[in-house]
């Protein structure tokens, strides 16, 4: 399952969003994959209580986080959300907020992987100090950006 055709699927995309904390701002991913079908909520609950547990371990980069959870804790198709915040939210013990998050849910383990190399490729940038660009992904106002900056970002590796 491509990265974009779940977006698409699931319509997981939400820009600009509000949240008052991390919770919050996950619960944004979180909520449109349940409302489609692709996980419970208990898939939401393993990854809050995942990271209450763990610590931020979903935040992969710089104001970037990529919240999931074991496939067994809920997860009845791979799919993905992406969430974009106003404002940033912090994580306890991160020095930097957070404003851009991908929920992953793999329904198996390959496809955890396959889905965690795709979101890779997309965000990828041999230029930044951090090694990605979540810009393209921040100055999208509308759905069909984050498509075109997804579909550029795959065209060009494929190239």
């Amino acid at each position: 399952m491509a990265f974009k055709q779940s977006l698409i699927e699931n319509n997981s995309i939400q820009l600009q969003a509000s949240a008052d904390s991390w919770e919050q701002a996950i619960k944004i991913g979180t909520d449109m994959l349940i409302t489609s079908g692709a996980i419970n909520s208990s898939y939401h609950d393993a990854i809050i209580s995942s990271i209450k547990q763990l610590g931020p371990y979903i935040v992969i980069a710089p104001q970037f986080a990529l919240p999931h959870a074991r496939p067994e804790n809920g997860v009845n198709k791979t799919a993905f959300a992406l969430v974009t915040l106003q404002k940033p939210v912090f994580f306890e013990g991160e020095d930097e907020a957070v404003d851009v998050l991908i929920t992953l849910a793999g329904s198996t383990s390959d496809e955890h992987m396959e889905g965690l190399l795709e979101v890779t490729q997309i965000l990828d940038d041999e230029d930044s100090e951090t090694g990605v660009d979540l810009d393209k992904l921040r100055h999208c106002r509308t759905v069909e950006e984050i498509y075109t900056v997804i579909d550029n970002a795959l065209n060009v590796e494929i190239a």
